[in-house]
């Protein structure tokens, strides 16, 4: 095998055309056999392998700083610069992330996780490279998808400004089809575009042209430019990039490698300032299931390699019971409208979507738009449901504070995957999200502990017009507890053990949401020891029920608090404030203060002493 031979990256360059072919099925079959056994994002990946080796034939890994956005498309490079042998690994606890990660490879040169950030940060290498007069090529990888996000833009627009050489984008257009405008003579505008010639020529036109008068100049200009727009216009899809002050190479077939390599080093030694590259691809290359279905495909469990198929996870998830719940409810009023941010599937709303298509609104990576859009449309009558993950709400913390939670818009913020999220890892997890949002005015917060509370609170959220509404709610199979609850309102907890089930002197578990699973699993091990807390399942983050924690400061000798969020800024945090003059001792249960990396959630959360086990010993101690 050709692969077994790379150990460096630079033997790539020595590699003919079809051997390079060949390294290319190699990297795919590597790629399908791990991301079957381990999970991860494989449609993106293959798509990308063979724009992948055309940049490693033709840039320096090492010295030229290539960052990619995101990091589903980089699994290619994780393998072809240096780390074939550990990629058995990928997304294991221990192992090599499923993103590009600076502390793992010097050939990471960024550190990446969620969408849109390439362009940002290889332009600021740039800038830093030219301060301190260094030589390299900054590159910055972005899929269509990513340019969906505004900062992405944002940096397109500075880099037109600034005007630096040897600054290239290159665009992974991995649409579900080969654009038909990528053949031979596309081909042949994509070289003359990219040649020493064509520029040259330009340069000189624009230069015989400064000995015209001013006002002839200007209209010989504005021809001259109109002329070759209209060409350019023709064949190329993108003329946007260069009315940004980009130069466009493009649209490229992105699984042609000598063509691509033959690209690449035209431009390469261009110094016409920032340069746009178009590489179409097809998401899933190389494996059928993943062509076919490439938005199943994008990030996958564990599945068959040779059939494609997941292996039922057994139950609904929670994202599941949101989506189904809301598409009932919207059966029964017609002002409820969905919005999410590229998460359809992944937060539930593809049943939503296909029932409701005209109430249903996907923005693209554009959380920021998201929740101001719901705050438009809820300043209007309508009651809109934003689904973003945890993690991605951290992008939108302006518009929550300023545009909705101020002026006291019936907006419902549904945050999926709150808490650990596994093998993602840090730039995943939702380890924040009661911590940012605690302190602001006007919101309710609520977390549900099983699917049943869950339905309960969107439904009272249905019909609340007072305010902003935040429900979060983790990953992963939601809990059963078999009968309706009937009996939610925001500010009350439920008592889940009697007075003569626990110990004296007493001592309280106080949970948020899904933690309560893991406060009633301690409380079976502390039985064992004849201990026996008060459970409370919080319900409502805030407002909190601050009689009943009173009652819980003036009766028990310590109160335990349980969530999935740091403790730093959690609700712990805010328990403790309240309880701080009372009797009982109040201690915190939650995710350290540092960065929790990736892995299986039950190793992590063993890992970082989150589990029955560690925090029974926790508790005896502190009694």
């Amino acid at each position: 095998m050709i692969l077994e031979r790379i150990d460096h990256p630079d033997k790539i360059r020595s590699l003919k055309n079809e051997e390079l072919d060949t390294l290319a099925q190699e990297v795919r079959d590597r790629i399908i056999g791990v991301v079957a056994k381990n999970g991860g994002h494989i449609a993106p990946s293959l798509g990308a392998v063979d724009f992948t080796l055309a940049l490693l034939s033709v840039f320096d890994p090492k010295n030229d700083r290539v960052v990619w956005d995101v990091g589903h498309q980089s699994y290619a490079w994780k393998i072809l610069t240096g780390r074939n042998a550990r990629f058995d690994t990928l997304r294991q606890f221990g192992g090599i992330s499923g993103f590009t990660n600076r502390n793992e490879s010097e050939y990471d040169a960024f550190s990446t996780g969620h969408s849109s950030t390439s362009i940002s940060a290889a332009l600021g290498m740039a800038a830093a490279r030219d301060l301190k007069q260094e030589k390299f090529h900054s590159v910055a990888v972005i899929g269509d998808g990513a340019l969906t996000g505004g900062i992405s833009f944002e940096a397109l627009n500075h880099a037109g400004h600034l005007q630096p050489n040897n600054f290239i984008v290159v665009l992974n257009d991995n649409a579900m089809s080969i654009s038909k405008n990528v053949g031979g003579l596309q081909k042949y505008m994509a070289r003359m575009y990219a040649s020493r010639s064509y520029n040259a020529l330009k340069k000189q036109v624009w230069d015989m042209s400064s000995s015209l008068p001013s006002s002839v100049r200007r209209r010989f200009i504005y021809g001259a430019q109109k002329l070759e727009e209209s060409m350019i216009n023709i064949l190329v899809p993108n003329i946007i990039f260069e009315d940004l002050g980009f130069k466009y190479v493009g649209p490229i077939d992105g699984h042609d490698i000598p063509h691509l390599i033959s690209i690449f080093k035209r431009v390469k030694n261009f110094m016409v300032g920032p340069v746009l590259i178009h590489v179409v691809t097809q998401k899933g290359k190389g494996y059928s299931p993943a062509e076919e279905d490439s938005s199943s495909f994008h990030g996958v469990a564990p599945f068959d390699n040779q059939s494609g198929k997941t292996a039922c996870s057994g139950g609904k998830s929670y994202g599941d019971i949101f989506g189904d719940t809301l598409t009932e409810l919207a059966e029964q009023n017609p002002d409820i409208v969905a919005i999410t941010a590229a998460m359809s599937a992944g937060t539930g709303l593809s049943g939503f979507e296909e029932k409701y298509p005209r109430r249903f609104f996907d923005v693209g990576i554009a959380e920021q738009h998201a929740l101001t859009l719901a705050a438009g449309m809820a300043c209007k009558g309508i009651k809109p449901f934003v689904a973003i993950y945890s993690t991605f709400a951290q992008r939108a913390l302006d518009q929550i504070i300023h545009d909705v939670a101020l002026p006291k818009l019936p907006v419902v913020l549904c945050l999926d995957r709150a808490g650990l999220v596994g093998e993602d890892g840090a730039t995943h997890h939702g380890a924040f999200d009661i911590s940012f949002l605690s302190g602001v005015p006007n919101l309710t917060i609520l977390a549900p502990a099983c699917a049943e509370e869950l339905q309960a609170m969107l439904t009272w959220a249905a019909s609340y017009m007072e305010g902003p509404v935040v429900i979060r709610y983790p990953r992963g199979k939601a809990l059963c507890r078999g009968q309706e609850v009937t009996d939610f309102s925001p500010g009350r907890a439920e008592i889940l053990s009697a007075a003569t089930d626990v110990s004296d002197p007493p001592f309280a578990f106080v949970a948020v949401g899904d933690a309560l699973s893991l406060a009633q699993e301690t409380a079976q091990k502390l039985a064992e020891h004849d201990l026996r807390p008060v459970i409370i399942n919080l319900r409502s983050i805030k407002p909190l029920d601050l009689n009943t924690l009173h009652a819980l400061g003036k009766a028990c000798s310590h109160v335990f608090t349980f969530e999935n969020n740091a403790i730093i800024g959690g609700t712990g945090s805010r328990i403790s404030q309240i309880l701080s003059e009372s009797k009982a001792r109040v201690v915190n249960f939650g995710y350290p203060d540092r960065f929790i990396l990736h892995g299986a959630t039950a190793k992590l959360k063993e890992e970082i002493g989150f589990d029955a086990k560690s925090l029974a010993e926790a508790v005896r101690k502190q009694l």
